[in-house]
C-alpha cells in the first residue's frame, strides 16, 4: 500500500506520524486490497482546547473510506480517526462478494 502524510499550517509531528504509519501497517496486513491511503493533519490557530485535525482518505475497491478527527493532539486524533477507518473497512470486508 502507497501512504502520504501532509502536515498543514503546522509543524512534522514525528510521533503521530508514527503512530499512524504504524496502525495503517497493522490494517494492510488484515485488508490486502487497500491500494493508498492519504493522511493529512491540520491545525486550527484559534480553537479552545482542541484543533488538531486529522483526516484519512482510503482507496479501494468501491467508493473511497474516509474518517476525520478534531482531538486536542495530533496522536489522539490519528488514534481515532484509524479506529473509524477500521470500522468502515471492516464492513466494507463483509458487502465484498467472493466469486
Amino acid at each position: 500500500m502507497e501512504s502520504t502524510i501532509q502536515f498543514v499550517h503546522s509543524e512534522r509531528n514525528k510521533t503521530a506520524e508514527h503512530i499512524v504509519t504504524k496502525k495503517l501497517d497493522s490494517l494492510t496486513n488484515h485488508f490486502e486490497w487497500v491500494i493508498r491511503a492519504s493522511v493529512i493533519f491540520k491545525e486550527e490557530k484559534n480553537s479552545h482546547g482542541k484543533g488538531k485535525i486529522c483526516e484519512i482518505t482510503m482507496s479501494c475497491p468501491g467508493p473511497r473510506i474516509f474518517a476525520t478527527s478534531n482531538e486536542s493532539t495530533f496522536e489522539i486524533a490519528a488514534a481515532e480517526t484509524v479506529k473509524d477507518i477500521e470500522t468502515q473497512l471492516n464492513k466494507r470486508k463483509s458487502e465484498i462478494k467472493t466469486h
